[in-house]
C-alpha cells in the first residue's frame, strides 16, 4: 500500500513534466503564450473532474479506500489551477492592473475563471487533518464548494470557446454526470469518508 501514493504523486506531475520538455524544446507551437495557459486549464480540470470522481468510483467499484487519494487530486486540481492562472496573469495580463480592469469588462468569462481557482484556495487550505478536526461537520459543508468550482469552471469553459465545442460538451456531460450523481448521493459514505480520513 505504501507505493500507491508516491505512484499517484509521480503520475500526477506527468502533465507538467510534459509541459516542461516542450518549452525547453521550444515544441509549444507559433503562440506557446496560448499553449501554456490552454494546457494548465485543461488539466486544472481534468483533476477537479478527477477528484469529484473518487467518490462515485468507489461506490461502483465497492473500494471504499479510493478515498485515500482524493485529497492529493484535488490539491493537484488546485496546483493546475494556480499555473494557469499564473499564466494568464504573465503572458496575457502582464500584472497590468489597468489591463485586468479591462479584460474583466470585455471578457467576463476572465472573472468567472477567477472566482472558480478563488473557490478552489479555502479548500486547499483546508484540506489537512487538523482543519478537519477543528472545523468538525462545517468541514463537509465547506468542501461542498467544490460543485459551484466545477459549475464555475465549466461556465468559464463554455463562454471561452467560439467554435469547437465538441471538447467542452465532453467535459460538460462528465461535470453533469457527477454533479447528478453527487445530488442523488447528498449522504452516502458520509460517516465512512470521516473514519477513513481520520486513520
Amino acid at each position: 500500500m505504501g507505493w500507491q501514493k508516491p505512484l499517484l504523486f509521480s503520475l500526477c506531475l506527468l502533465p507538467l513534466g510534459w509541459l516542461v520538455g516542450q518549452a525547453v524544446g521550444s515544441d509549444l507551437g507559433p503562440d506557446p503564450a496560448k499553449s501554456l495557459v490552454l494546457f494548465t486549464g485543461s488539466w486544472a480540470l481534468n483533476f477537479l473532474l478527477l477528484t469529484l470522481l473518487v467518490s462515485p468510483a468507489r461506490q461502483w467499484l465497492k473500494r471504499p479506500g479510493l478515498i485515500r487519494y482524493r485529497r492529493m487530486l484535488g490539491l493537484f486540481a488546485f496546483f493546475y489551477a494556480s499555473l494557469h492562472a499564473f499564466c494568464v496573469a504573465t503572458y496575457i495580463l502582464g500584472w497590468d492592473w489597468g489591463i485586468l480592469q479591462e479584460e474583466l469588462r470585455e471578457r467576463p468569462y476572465m472573472l468567472v475563471g477567477f472566482l472558480a481557482w478563488l473557490t478552489l484556495v479555502p479548500l486547499a487550505l483546508t484540506s489537512n487533518r487538523f482543519s478537519v478536526r477543528r472545523l468538525g461537520r462545517r468541514w463537509g459543508i465547506l468542501h461542498r464548494l467544490v460543485y459551484a468550482t466545477l459549475l464555475l469552471t465549466l461556465l468559464h469553459l463554455f463562454w471561452l470557446v467560439r467554435s469547437d465545442m465538441a471538447e467542452a460538451l465532453v467535459y460538460g456531460v462528465l461535470g453533469g454526470v457527477l454533479l447528478l450523481w453527487r445530488w442523488r448521493n447528498s449522504r452516502f459514505f458520509s460517516r465512512l469518508d470521516r473514519k477513513i480520513f481520520n486513520k
